[in-house]
């Protein structure tokens, strides 16, 4: 595809708010979450693929994750949307991938759950998959990632440093005009003298006016407005679903700094679960009535502030890793292809 050697923003000088990282700069910056990635790159119009989020290395269905999904226009298909709403938790890994790749996905969730030890007697479970529309240089139509890729980045999920750009779910997603794809981003926060983290990772394919740490970035196409965008947050500061929705709202702010459109067309979500043990639903906690230490409303402020940071800063990882990509466009039945953003230009601002 492209041999261009990337960097992320920071390693241009360009940093985005006043929040410490982690470690990684990274979702994985939260112990015990995972990321695969598994990508489609084949002839002239593959140009896709699928990545996998998992909240702990245990269990997932058995040992359950208060989680939360906000919704800021509704142009897309979120799976397993209502049951988050209703329950206020996730019972397997996320999958983001592309439109016509949801139900797919959701095999691909179920065959992963239903094989795990302790889930023999499962009948019922909520896959949860996100989604963007990737045609724009991708043959979206020709069912790829299939079931079995998908497997293979739920399998291959992985603690550690988590790869960018022009891979995995974004693979063939567009940004503004310019390459989009897989960003991540996270920030530390102390909270009455604990210190919780934050982690962000984003799946970029939407429009508007860029805007890159409060510059303006001229570039063609900027002038798209439609696509969407997916946010999965994780923190290990112990949250209930309702403040958790609070969170992942939040990383709308993040998603506004970049100059979004958030147009008719566009799909703007973000998911946010908690990692912490204390409120973990497990087996022994569903069956009675259980407590859970959670951070009150009054000290969650700087969680919000930080995922806006993170948010805003893994969108723009996912833009200075992503490559310039040729590839076919569906809509058209022609080939495409999207620049990268010019990251001689950004070092000159």
């Amino acid at each position: 595809m492209n041999s261009e050697t990337r960097v992320r923003l920071r390693a241009l000088g360009i940093s985005v708010g006043h929040y410490e990282t982690g470690a990684l700069n990274a979702i994985t910056d939260v112990a015990g979450v995972a990321v695969g990635h598994v990508t489609c790159i084949e002839g002239e119009r593959t140009r896709t693929g699928a990545t996998a989020i998992l909240p702990h290395a245990g269990n997932v269905f058995q040992d359950k994750v208060p989680a939360a999904l906000a919704v800021f226009n509704g142009f897309g298909k979120f799976a397993g949307s209502t049951q988050i709403a209703e329950l206020g938790e996730i019972e397997t890994p996320i999958l983001l991938t592309n439109t016509l790749g949801v139900g797919r996905a959701i095999e691909a969730i179920n065959r992963h759950t239903l094989a795990q030890s302790g889930n023999e007697r499962v009948v019922s479970l909520n896959a949860v998959v996100g989604e963007t529309n990737d045609s724009r240089l991708n043959d979206i139509r020709a069912a790829r990632p299939t079931v079995e890729e998908m497997s293979q980045a739920l399998a291959g999920a992985k603690t550690g440093p988590v790869e960018e750009g022009a891979l995995g779910a974004g693979t063939g997603t567009v940004a503004f005009g310019l390459k989009g794809g897989i960003g991540t981003s996270s920030r530390v926060v102390s909270v009455g003298g604990v210190s919780y983290t934050i982690g962000v990772l984003v799946q970029s394919n939407y429009g508007g006016k860029l805007v890159v740490a409060g510059q303006p970035y001229e570039a063609d196409g900027t002038h798209d407005k439609d696509g969407s965008i997916v946010m999965i947050v994780a923190t290990d500061a112990p949250l209930c679903s309702r403040n958790l929705k609070r969170l992942a709202e939040r990383c709308f702010g993040g998603l506004a700094r970049t100059g979004a459109a958030l147009s008719n067309g566009s799909g703007d979500y973000a998911l946010a679960f908690s990692t912490a043990e204390e409120v973990r639903r497990t087996p022994e906690r569903r069956k009675a009535v259980a407590t859970y230490p959670v951070l009150s409303n009054d000290v969650v402020s700087p969680l919000f502030e930080a995922v806006i940071e993170a948010s805003e800063e893994a969108i723009l990882n996912s833009m200075t890793m992503a490559t310039t990509t040729h590839g076919y466009n569906a809509g058209t039945d022609k080939p495409s292809t999207i620049n990268a953003i010019s990251l001689d230009a950004l070092k000159r601002r």
